[in-house]
């Protein structure tokens, strides 16, 4: 019998969600991605804000001989998770804490997380207040605030400041499983995309026929600072990001809200607050996932946005995508995937750089 920690193909994306990067610190992910993809391309370069640049020539063939010139397309797939910076140790050793992306501070309560300093540290995530026997019913009432939470490492404040400093990173600490039909953890947000795009590029193999840039952008949760860089030095012709949507078809969302269905297949995006896809784009991949029989919906998401929203406005503008895959409880520690829908987003990228 499989257990839960069978992970099969999705191995990689265990992995990665697994692993530490918050938004300016993925160095642990962009050498994870270099260690799983040996051998896999033909140049590889990390640029000064920490983007991974790995790149792969076109190989697809007209009488014998290359298409020249090929188009360049660039797949963005940031690789930094939302998380928080050290900020002040109190006089008891307790860790302030900085964030770095968004949070809903109903998500956080005594959650564990992981100090990189000067060693790894696992602490545990509290708001300061009263607890529940002793607390007002004001007190009950009140959301708190990031600024209202703190680190406890439960160590004295001068062996904390041996090992931690200002500026150290610190994430959440979670296990990913698969439930049901579903792997779910931490970081999906947007380690998939970094298993999608390595994945349809494999399935792509000899047929490639674009130059392909895929890129591990940084620093996106924080306002797509990675994927700007990387377009500008890249200069694609076409811009492709991947990366995950709502999927909010749960109790409490009204049907119109949704934004997507888990498990409707890979989501091809239409607009999000950044970006307006290309016409033309998007036609083209609904037209493949038609014509090869792949699962998929459309998508409109009324608040947020993906590194396309940076391709699309590089030098004097990018034709420019996003390709989601839909996912639930997104920015917590239970961020969900449907296997299928993953596998959906593989197929129909592989088409498209294939076709």
């Amino acid at each position: 019998m499989k257990s839960e920690r069978d992970f099969g193909v999705f191995e990689l994306l265990r992995k990665l969600t697994e692993a530490p990067g918050v938004s300016g610190r993925e160095e642990r992910i962009r050498e994870l991605v270099l260690a799983e993809t040996a051998g896999m391309w033909d140049e590889t370069r990390v640029d000064s804000m920490g983007n991974l640049i790995c790149f792969k020539a076109a190989r697809a063939k007209k009488g014998g001989k290359k298409v020249t010139p090929p188009e360049k397309v660039m797949l963005a797939c940031h690789m930094d998770e939302i998380g928080f910076y050290v900020r002040h140790i109190d006089e008891k050793g307790h860790v302030r804490i900085q964030n770095a992306g968004g949070f809903d501070t109903r998500n956080l309560f005594s959650k564990r997380v992981l100090v990189q300093g000067r060693k790894d540290l696992v602490g545990v995530l509290q708001p300061g207040g009263r607890p529940i026997h002793i607390s007002t019913e004001e007190d009950r009432k009140r959301v708190p605030e990031v600024k209202d939470f703190y680190v406890d490492l439960f160590l004295p404040k001068a062996e904390v400041e041996r090992n931690v400093r200002v500026g150290d990173p610190i994430t959440l600490l979670q296990e990913t499983y698969m439930i049901g039909d579903a792997i779910c953890g931490k970081a999906m947000d947007n380690r998939v995309a970094l298993w999608t795009g390595i994945n349809a590029l494999r399935k792509a193999g000899d047929r490639l026929r674009y130059d392909t840039y895929f890129v591990a952008c940084v620093q996106e949760e924080v306002g797509l600072r990675g994927a700007m860089t990387a377009a500008y030095g890249i200069n694609p012709d076409i811009g492709v990001a991947i990366d995950v949507t709502l999927a909010c078809d749960t109790p409490g969302v009204e049907g119109h809200e949704a934004i997507t269905t888990f498990g409707g297949g890979a989501a091809v995006k239409w607009m999000d607050s950044a970006t307006i896809s290309h016409h033309g784009l998007f036609e083209e991949f609904i037209s493949i996932a038609k014509a090869r029989k792949i699962k998929h919906q459309l998508e409109v998401l009324p608040r947020g946005g993906t590194d396309a929203g940076a391709v699309q406005r590089t030098r004097a503008g990018t034709k420019a995508i996003t390709l989601s895959i839909p996912t639930r409880y997104i920015h917590t520690i239970t961020e969900a995937i449907h296997k299928k829908d993953a596998l959906a987003t593989v197929d129909l990228l592989a088409a498209w750089l294939s076709a």
